[in-house]
């Protein structure tokens, strides 16, 4: 602003010759520069979200895996545990790929009922059935199974492939399981110890 002179000799205060003009809005570089700003922001977060959801998926499902082996293994070791031969109960057959006896399983109704137990390879798992129930998948993806029979402990251990009899069972069942993996084959091996023999 500059003070100038007026027709009456007064000074009056009025605007300077040149005004400078300053912006009030963005720049079409400053919008497109926050908009890809932005962007990024977006499909970082995205993958951040998405990263953390499939980790807790995979998680779950190894959680769930994990939990069903432990289940199978407490089922496999309580029916070998009340296993019965002889007398009202039928014979234990144990063949190389398959064993078949009577135990007592646990019922929803909170007792104990004798079943015949078959296990053995169906449809890529390792199934138990039993006279009194639907058919238990084990394990899936599985290759092969194999049963050995230990015959007697201690120094002289000895393990049989077949073990058939109307009143004796084995006193434990080494049992391999065969599943595919990256490097070929997994085996795992469980011992099963058999309660007192019948």
């Amino acid at each position: 602003m500059r003070c100038r002179d007026g027709p009456s000799g007064h000074r009056t205060v009025g605007p300077s010759v040149r005004r400078t003009v300053s912006p009030s809005g963005f720049t079409l570089i400053e919008v497109l520069v926050a908009i890809l700003v932005t962007g990024l922001v977006a499909l970082i977060g995205h993958q951040l979200v998405a990263g953390a959801l499939l980790a807790t998926r995979e998680a779950a499902v190894t959680r769930t895996a994990l939990d069903r082996e432990r289940n199978a293994h407490r089922w496999l070791a309580a029916a070998f545990r009340t296993l019965e031969v002889g007398g009202e109960a039928g014979p234990f057959e144990g063949a190389p790929d398959r064993v078949r006896f009577d135990a007592w399983l646990p019922r929803a109704e909170g007792w104990s009922e004798r079943a015949t137990i078959t296990l053995g390879m169906g449809r890529e798992a390792f199934i138990a059935s039993a006279s009194n129930a639907d058919p238990l998948v084990l394990r899936d993806s599985v290759t092969a199974v194999a049963f050995d029979y230990l015959l007697e402990p201690g120094a002289t251990t000895r393990w049989v492939r077949t073990w058939v009899s109307p009143v004796s069972a084995p006193l434990a069942v080494r049992l391999r399981i065969s599943r595919p993996s990256l490097g070929g084959e997994t085996v795992d091996t469980l011992l099963l110890l058999i309660g007192p023999r019948g």
